[in-house]
């Protein structure tokens, strides 16, 4: 449901004094998203549509597709000529000081940035400060309700259990045949997947040995390794479950096909795990105190401690990224790596904790989710967090 007065209220907590949705023939997926136009028929002529933190929106339509924005409430303005357009805009933001729009800026956040640099010197042009609406975009995108939550809670035991399963048909190959391909452990998560009413965006990651350092390694047919006795494997999982609204969960753990995990595994497996705990105490720490956290603070918490142990140039990704109903949500990401993500860890948002150290000879990553809710209360969820390399017996 289109809530005007949760938008604006979220407005006046921004301390913004309009949103701007604009889109052109499906460039701004996002506003769509929020006007309740997604997966409906794209338009081909520009539309904005202005919410000010108090008072009526405004439309601003082409003539030859004026109904686009009817489901929605506010006055409506109809251009034909560009003049008019520009002119409508003007009129669109007059008296506002601060807009938001998909912008950001230098587009350090590339997810975020939708508005073309064109329609934002526009509206500039018109005396607006443009800010980012990526905090709004959170805010009605990427926020769960409690049904998300519950589903979330049901697929990550689910996706718990699926270790399990893998690990004991890797025990059983391995017995009976001496190796096993990674597509057929693949191949069985995604029966266990099936079997428990699972969907997923894309087949798991079941990568043994080198394969494991490379963080999106695919096993195929062409490329697919066996592994046994003495090798060390990764496993990265998602899925969600198959009704509408669900969400995902997303996890990843690592083992050793043997009963005593070499030293060497051991040691950078603890580095990650240490990356891993520090990023979430922090976001504990932050939410208990009630103190303001970007995603990118997050990042650099973990970063920190893996570049003290002398592997920085090794964690070549991001800590984190946003979970929503798709695998990458809309949410802040926990990223001071690929960008430097300053939007805020809001309550009801989930995201992946996953630092990671990729060397040529293996690579290892520790993924667990983390559920901030409405009281501010941080959740850790997956099953028990993973505290050592798991020796596959």
């Amino acid at each position: 449901m289109f809530d005007i007065a949760a938008i604006q209220s979220a407005l006046r907590q921004f301390e913004i004094d309009a949103w701007l949705l604009y889109d052109f023939r499906g460039s701004n997926v996002l506003a769509r998203r929020i006007l309740q136009l997604d997966g409906s028929a794209v338009t081909s002529r520009r539309f904005f549509y202005c919410i000010p933190a108090a008072g009526a929106p405004h439309k601003l339509v082409h003539r030859i597709e004026s109904g686009v924005l009817d489901h929605l409430p506010g006055k409506k303005t109809v251009y034909l000529k560009w003049q008019e357009l520009e002119a409508g805009v003007e009129r669109l933001v007059d008296g506002c000081r601060c807009v938001a729009m998909e912008y950001s800026p230098r587009n350090a956040n590339p997810y975020v940035a939708r508005a073309d640099a064109g329609t934002v010197e526009l509206v500039k042009a018109c005396g607006a400060e443009i800010v980012s609406s990526g905090d709004l975009i959170q805010e009605f995108e990427a926020t769960w309700d409690d049904d998300q939550w519950q589903m979330h809670l049901a697929a990550a035991e689910l996706t718990d259990a699926a270790f399990s399963r893998a690990w004991s048909f890797i025990v059983e190959q391995v017995s009976q045949r001496g190796k096993v391909r990674e597509t057929l452990v693949q191949r069985e998560i995604l029966q266990h997947f099936s079997a428990n009413g699972l969907t997923t965006s894309h087949p798991p990651i079941v990568a043994v040995g080198p394969h494991s350092g490379d963080p999106h390694y695919e096993p195929t047919q062409d490329n697919d390794a066996e592994m046994g006795a003495g090798d060390f494997v990764l496993i990265d999982l998602w899925a969600k479950l198959d009704q509408p609204r669900a969400v995902y969960s997303d996890l990843t753990r690592v083992g050793f096909i043997g009963e005593t995990v070499p030293k060497r595994y051991e040691e950078v497996f603890q580095i990650v795990a240490a990356a891993r705990d520090a990023a979430i105490e922090l976001i504990r720490d932050a939410f208990s105190q009630q103190r303001k956290l970007a995603g990118w603070q997050v990042d650099q918490a973990a970063r920190a401690v893996i570049d003290q142990a002398g592997y920085g140039d090794y964690f070549i990704h991001r800590t984190g990224h946003s979970i929503g109903q798709e695998t990458h949500g809309n949410g802040a990401n926990m990223d001071n790596l690929e960008t430097q993500d300053n939007r805020q860890v809001l309550p009801g948002t989930c995201f992946s904790i996953e630092p990671g150290i990729y060397l040529p000879e293996f690579g290892i990553r520790s993924e667990v989710n983390v559920f901030v809710n409405r009281q501010s209360e941080v959740h850790v969820t997956g099953g028990k967090l993973q505290r050592s390399v798991m020796p596959i017996v």
